[in-house]
């Protein structure tokens, strides 16, 4: 089945969330419980957000969301991991988490300009307001960290 441009920017959309999801939870554990509690409610708006949009999606533009890709983050980690060797892993970690951001707020961004059904403008909405909420969270925690 070949994806109109909505089906593709809303996929686009909900494999960022699944990514970002992802890459918190896989890292969680190199998080220091001060950074962790700071973000950790953010990222559960998230959640909530990303299984709303995906039940909205289904309903209204019959596309099945994919899961997180698994290749793309275990690299991410990968590639984390070998930067934290030279830096702080904190820091390197709120880089990363930021750069999952730059990718939702783009495919966010893409998802905006195309006619996507009314049901669905609330969600974005939220999803929007959370990737700048986290944002200007993670920009928080990387200037107390200097």
């Amino acid at each position: 089945m070949f994806l109109d441009n909505r089906q593709v920017a809303m996929d686009s959309v909900l494999e960022a969330l699944a990514d970002s999801l992802d890459y918190f939870q896989d890292n969680l554990d190199r998080l220091r419980p001060a950074l962790r509690n700071a973000l950790k409610p953010h990222y559960e708006e998230r959640g909530a957000a990303m299984r709303e949009l995906q039940q909205l999606v289904r309903e209204h533009l019959d596309i099945l969301p994919r899961d997180a890709d698994v290749e793309r983050d275990d690299y991410l980690w990968l590639w984390s991991r070998i930067k934290s060797f030279v830096g702080n892993d904190s820091a390197v970690l709120l880089g990363e988490l930021l750069e999952q951001e730059r990718v939702l707020m783009q495919a966010l961004g893409t998802a905006f300009t195309h006619p996507l059904p009314e049901a669905l403008e609330p969600a974005l909405e939220r999803c929007w307001k959370n990737c700048r909420a986290l944002i200007r969270e993670i920009n928080r925690l990387q200037q107390r960290q200097r």
